[in-house]
């Protein structure tokens, strides 16, 4: 996949991203939001089984030496679902994924700075700095009512 179609693709999960919270959240006031948060994680679950079947890339064969931390993912993943299910119909969409976006993008730096995971090291800085303090401005600014 090019640089340039995987960049489409990302354009394509953050409109989905914002997608799911409310068609969640409506689902919640029929079945509750645990129950939704549920039944989001086991048809995402069902496609990504069927999907894992069905290529030959990977493997779980190397479940077994994976760390207790590279498993994780599920359980952040259930806390994020279950968060905005809640939070979408209080706060509204606008502003539940612009909090969203600014916390993922200061722990982007944070995990850039600090290079956790092995990743390459980008030194957070005061442009850096300055951005996260506009993004939080925004934040504010959707937040107002």
């Amino acid at each position: 996949m090019s640089n340039l179609l995987l960049l489409f693709a990302m354009f394509v999960a953050g409109a989905a991203a914002t997608i799911q919270p409310p068609i969640n959240a409506r689902l919640a006031e029929k079945i509750g939001y645990i129950h939704a948060a549920t039944v989001s994680f086991l048809i995402g679950t069902l496609v990504l089984l069927a999907l894992a079947l069905t290529t030959s890339q990977g493997s779980f064969r190397g479940l077994a030496q994976a760390s207790w931390w590279q498993l994780s993912g599920g359980l952040l993943g259930a806390f994020f679902v279950t968060m905005t299910i809640v939070a979408v119909p209080r706060l509204g969409t606008g502003t539940v994924v612009a909090a969203l976006i600014v916390s993922q993008l200061i722990t982007g730096m944070l995990f850039d700075h600090f290079g956790v995971f092995g990743m390459r090291q980008i030194s957070f800085d005061l442009s850096r700095f300055a951005g996260v303090v506009m993004l939080l401005i925004g934040v504010a600014l959707i937040f107002r009512r």
